[in-house]
């Protein structure tokens, strides 16, 4: 009772703190029409490619007035490497378009990969994010499908490689909600969760030895139904490319077994971004993201717990591999400083240091934290709606290391 006592205090520490931060920042507020913007033309792939195809290349329809009925479009392969994929061949495509012309109509957008890795890895993420007219309502959409063998190390950030333990599963699910403003930004809704995962198995496992999946109870699949309340700020106009502005995103999980849940369990997660100009006159971008997860109650799958990279980009925790750390809470914080290189837009580059905790399996305190850092690259893919490329590298504690390829900001 001590333990679940001291998460509840430990979320509303939290929440309280996000509050404050929201409250503190308002003075500070950029005025963005004191904005000095580079002159000049803005370059992107698509002015490269034409400039390499055509003598005189076609001259591109300036679409950056918000305008309905217009599609903008990004697409990109590359390569990604790390420590559980190998190399990581990717095909990678995002839709941008808008549903209203007024000014504060916000980005509505379609991203999907596929991805197929060295290691024999398949990953098919989707995910969808529709504002209709006026901002009304928020329809968002996930999907995945992993076919993917991968190393787990067991609960707690005291686990080390010795710890190694591999296993191989199939995974799908699918996440649906919607939400219905109340207020400007301000959204409140429900939607429902399905996560499930089958043909589980450990791989060269070893009787003698039990590992941290034996201790906290193998199974060989398991499901996870449940519905969603969701509470949403959302000042960002285009999430592909935030300007000054703020984020808060709340999600209470419960789990139910008349839905299909293989038992009863409650998760909380809450997910703050903060954006601002720095210094104050430029189009730098400094940005701060807390990804905080709870299990409030219950016991969820191991599989289904939180872990490195299990947002819902899996971009959370750049400088370890995908499920290096897990555990039944998670404190996250990172932040990231995102710059220009080239007067044309072409080319950016960010700066980037983050930590992760996790609770102890057997205290169920946050007992050390999990450093990483690192640099990297932005190539505009779409100067109309400002998408790039992101190809960075991290580094974490350890001798951990990778390169981690989006499209869009990691956050």
């Amino acid at each position: 009772m001590g333990n679940k006592t001291t998460r509840i205090q430990l979320v509303g520490i939290i929440i309280l703190s996000i509050g404050s931060f929201f409250i503190n920042q308002v003075n500070a507020q950029i005025d963005s029409s004191s904005m000095k913007h580079t002159k000049g033309n803005q370059l992107d792939f698509w002015d490269i490619l034409n400039n390499v195809l055509y003598k005189h290349p076609p001259v591109r329809e300036d679409t950056s007035a918000i305008k309905t009925g217009k599609l903008r479009t990004s697409i990109l392969t590359g390569l990604e490497y790390s420590q559980i994929t190998g190399l990581d061949a990717a095909i990678s495509s995002t839709v941008a378009f808008y549903t209203s012309n007024t000014t504060d109509a916000n980005l509505s957008y379609i991203k999907a990969s596929i991805h197929y890795t060295q290691k024999k890895q398949i990953k098919l993420p989707i995910h969808g994010n529709f504002w209709t007219k006026g901002n009304k309502y928020n329809i968002l959409t996930e999907g995945h499908y992993y076919k993917f063998p991968q190393t787990t190390y067991g609960l707690g950030g005291y686990t080390t490689i010795a710890d190694a333990d591999s296993i191989d599963f199939s995974y799908i699910n699918l996440y649906q909600t919607i939400l219905k403003k109340l207020a400007p930004n301000f959204f409140l809704g429900f939607g429902y969760n399905f996560d499930y995962h089958w043909n589980i198995k450990e791989v060269n496992s070893r009787p003698s030895i039990k590992t941290g999946f034996d201790q906290y109870g193998f199974t060989t699949k398991s499901i996870a139904s449940g519905v969603t309340l969701n509470l949403l700020y959302d000042a960002r106009r285009n999430p592909m490319h935030p300007k000054p502005s703020y984020y808060l995103n709340l999600v209470l999980r419960n789990n139910f077994t008349f839905l299909g849940s293989d038992n009863n369990w409650q998760s909380l997660l809450i997910d703050a971004r903060r954006y601002l100009h720095f210094p104050n006159h430029s189009s730098n971008t400094l940005a701060f993201w807390t990804y905080d997860w709870f299990a409030t109650s219950g016991k969820p799958p191991y599989l289904s717990l939180v872990n490195t990279a299990s947002d819902n980009y899996m971009n959370m925790g750049r400088g370890y591999i995908q499920g290096r750390f897990r555990g039944q809470d998670l404190l996250y914080l990172e932040s990231e400083y995102r710059f220009g290189i080239t007067n044309n837009g072409l080319f950016g580059g960010v700066i980037f240091a983050n930590t992760q905790s996790y609770s102890e399996p057997l205290s169920h305190h946050f007992e050390k934290m999990l450093p990483g850092c690192g640099i990297g690259v932005r190539f505009k893919l779409n100067k109309f709606s400002k998408t790039n490329a992101d190809i960075d590298y991290g580094f974490g504690a350890n001798g951990s290391h990778g390169l981690f390829f989006n499209i869009g900001e990691m956050f």
